[in-house]
């Protein structure tokens, strides 16, 4: 099983979340391209860690909103959308090769992460972006998904995503962020939800319905209280089980 998290979301003198010690967890990093988060000496140094640690590097594009930390919809022309999701690609996968790893897969970030659950417009701009700038790259989406139906259609490579640190709706989407059950905290809550999906393939949402769920990589945020504690506690308890955990898309240069 593949564990990943959203890392290098600081910008200048702005710290957030532990970035160091989720690196020794994580075999994934969704990396920030600069858009919602991240400025180019943090992310130059994020990418360098990662590649130190053998810790895949993949690009987190989102939406244009610095302020909002790209958790606020924009509604996009497609072009613009398609442009600013290829200008965020390059510019990271820049920083990664002169740290000497690359981009190696591709996770929508926030707002455009949700949006594309449902919006036919936004996820085909995505899925354009990925197969322009390099269609050999995968990507990470919510089991079920237009984004990742979309994806498959068009031959690119998809990765079905569970969240370690949040609250499932009844459809199998996530409860939306400020909403009662949206995030959770306790670890050995967090721990056993997540072996409970890779062993048995079923999560509990929120209102108790029990979801039949397929995995291939599980996230915990960067940015959630404890993080690392969480990532720590579910990467324990599935190497505990005796699944290993290991990149879906490999962390060589």
């Amino acid at each position: 099983m593949d564990l990943n998290s959203d890392l290098g979301e600081g910008f200048g003198a702005w710290r957030l979340g532990d970035d160091d010690a989720m690196l020794d967890v994580v075999s994934s990093a969704n990396v920030a391209c600069g858009f919602h988060a991240g400025d180019p000496r943090s992310l130059l140094a994020t990418c360098a860690r990662a590649v130190t640690r053998g810790v895949a590097i993949g690009a987190q594009v989102g939406y244009r909103d610095l302020a909002g930390f790209g958790r606020r919809f924009i509604d996009y022309d497609r072009a613009d959308l398609v442009a600013d999701l290829i200008y965020q690609l390059g510019a990271l996968d820049g920083l990664a090769r002169a740290a000497g790893g690359r981009v190696r897969y591709v996770k929508p970030h926030g707002a455009l992460y949700n949006t594309i659950v449902h919006h036919e417009q936004q996820a085909a701009a995505v899925v354009e972006a990925v197969r322009r700038y390099d269609p050999a790259l995968p990507v990470l989406g919510l089991p079920g998904s237009v984004f990742l139906e979309r994806a498959a259609a068009a031959g690119l490579g998809t990765v079905r995503e569970a969240f370690a640190d949040r609250g499932y709706r009844p459809d199998g989407s996530l409860v939306p962020r400020g909403e009662p059950g949206a995030l959770l905290h306790d670890p050995d809550e967090v721990a056993a939800r997540m072996l409970r999906l890779v062993t048995r393939g079923t999560l509990v949402a929120a209102d108790g319905t029990v979801l039949t769920m397929a995995a291939d990589s599980i996230c915990v945020h960067g940015d959630t209280p404890d993080a690392v504690t969480l990532a720590r506690a579910v990467h324990g308890a599935l190497t505990g089980a005796g699944v290993p955990i290991t990149a879906f898309a490999g962390a060589g240069s």
